[in-house]
């Protein structure tokens, strides 16, 4: 098979989107059935939703973007269309049970939807439009499904079944730099394409695609690990204001609530001295990983930083954030009239022995592991493991036109930081190289890490 093909053969006939949808829906449902009933109502926090809110609002999502927009039919139930529209109903709303299904009415809903739309793509003729928004709607549901991940963390729930200690794909360390050089290059997807549902699907604010003029650069090979980090912590950077910006020092000087992190039922209000999921403790540095407290690994990449500690730890170093466009080059080296790719190694959809992806590794391995998945100049795990911060601010591309979904970055542009790669917990059918995340500067409950370019 033409290595070219490979993404379009997994998702463009009729046995690729069933069984992307059937793995969507068994790992949405084990990530909610998995919970007694007590553990649904998670406690309030900004940076998740509960459970069963993600599941009814992904469900309502096919509804909206696929019955809806093909077929004219409506909701199942039209009095629910807006507490699961995540435009419509407040943040805090979601977590009242008197407006919402019970576990098993949203499950029933979920289910139905899910048959309704199996039985859709056996039966109707796979036009692109319906392919695109097919695609369009699985995909959203595995970014619930992500989010759903980090909730366990946050909330300091069991990790997910799919989180393995198995170490699959050992590498050596590629310390240093890779040098870059000056050049022209393409960056995102195309904007207007006779394969918009196939080869060139994409998601709005990563079209579309341009050339851009850079300088030569140097960027790390490997992520800022555990160990790099707590070189700065052990150095005082948390007290050294000098390398903070004016934005990290407000950031650093902010009491926030930190009671879910250390499983407290009081408020436990702290200002930033170190990553949120780490302590001192025993004589030793740990990090919680979902409910359990366990050593540091050196190793494996720092997670669970805010752009702000991104941001001091490379003034601690000497060294700088790379912005979007730098961090596209290191990762897929795409040049005009050559041919695109959308990984780091070629077109082949990402698997285990390349990135850490799908719940499984969970941001535990090396930074150095998964050689298999090393960019043309020698760039490792830029995907999967952690989202990267660069110093870019969340904006479109000239030539930006909105999606069929209106949200998807809109909201975003003008006050968050684009993160690259995808992380430990995004899913491997979602990611690319060219998809850009968006998180606002102070966000550390995410699945977060960066990398350094010299200065």
């Amino acid at each position: 098979m033409d290595e070219t093909q490979m993404v379009t053969e997994q998702v463009a006939t009729r046995d690729g989107l069933l069984a992307a949808l059937e793995k969507a829906r068994t790992r949405t449902r084990e990530l909610v059935t998995s919970l007694p009933d007590a553990a649904l109502d998670v406690p309030y926090h900004r940076g998740v939703n509960p459970p069963l809110w993600e599941m009814g609002h992904s469900a309502f999502f096919y509804e909206v973007f696929v019955l809806n927009l093909l077929d004219g039919v409506p909701s199942i139930d039209p009095s629910m269309d807006d507490l699961w529209d995540s435009f419509h109903v407040d943040h805090p709303d979601r977590w009242r049970r008197d407006l919402f299904p019970a576990r098993n009415a949203t499950l029933q809903y979920f289910d139905t939807v899910y048959s309704r739309i199996a039985e859709r793509i056996r039966e109707q003729p796979l036009t692109d439009r319906a392919l695109y928004l097919y695609r369009y709607a699985i995909f959203h549901q595995n970014m619930h499904i992500e989010s759903l991940i980090w909730c366990r963390q946050t909330v300091g729930y069991p990790a997910p079944s799919s989180f393995s200690g198995d170490r699959p794909a050992p590498g050596d360390p590629v310390p240093g730099d890779a040098d870059i050089p000056a050049g022209r290059w393409l960056i995102g997807m195309p904007g207007e394409s006779g394969c918009y549902a196939t080869d060139d699907f994409a998601f709005d604010c990563e079209k579309p695609r341009f050339e851009v003029e850079l300088p030569a650069f140097a960027i790390s090979k490997q992520p800022v690990s555990n160990g790099d980090f707590l070189a700065f912590v052990e150095d005082g950077g948390y007290q050294r204001t000098e390398l903070w910006s004016f934005g990290g020092r407000k950031w650093l000087d902010t009491e926030t609530d930190v009671a879910l992190v250390h499983g407290c039922r009081e408020p436990m209000f702290r200002a930033p001295r170190h990553p949120l999921y780490w302590r001192w403790h025993g004589n030793q540095w740990q990090e919680r990983v979902f409910d359990h407290w366990q050593p540091l690994k050196i190793d494996a990449p720092v997670l669970h930083v805010s752009y702000w500690e991104a941001e001091a730890w490379c003034r601690w170093a000497g060294r700088r954030l790379p912005s979007e466009f730098e961090w596209e080059v290191a990762a897929l080296a795409n040049r005009p009239g050559e041919p695109f790719q959308r990984f780091p190694w070629g077109n082949q959809v990402p698997g285990g022995a390349s990135a850490d992806l799908d719940g499984q590794g969970m941001g535990q391995h090396p930074v150095f592991d998964f050689p298999a998945g090393d960019s043309p100049f020698g760039c490792r795990q830029m995907i999967g493991s952690a989202w990267e911060w660069t110093s870019t601010q969340f904006l479109p591309y000239d030539g930006f036109k909105v999606d069929m979904y209106p949200f998807m970055s809109t909201l975003q542009f003008g006050d968050h930081k684009v993160t690259r790669g995808g992380s430990c917990a995004t899913s491997s059918c979602l990611i690319r190289g060219t998809y850009r995340q968006a998180y606002l500067p102070q966000r550390n409950d995410v699945y977060t890490g960066f990398r350094s370019c010299a200065l």
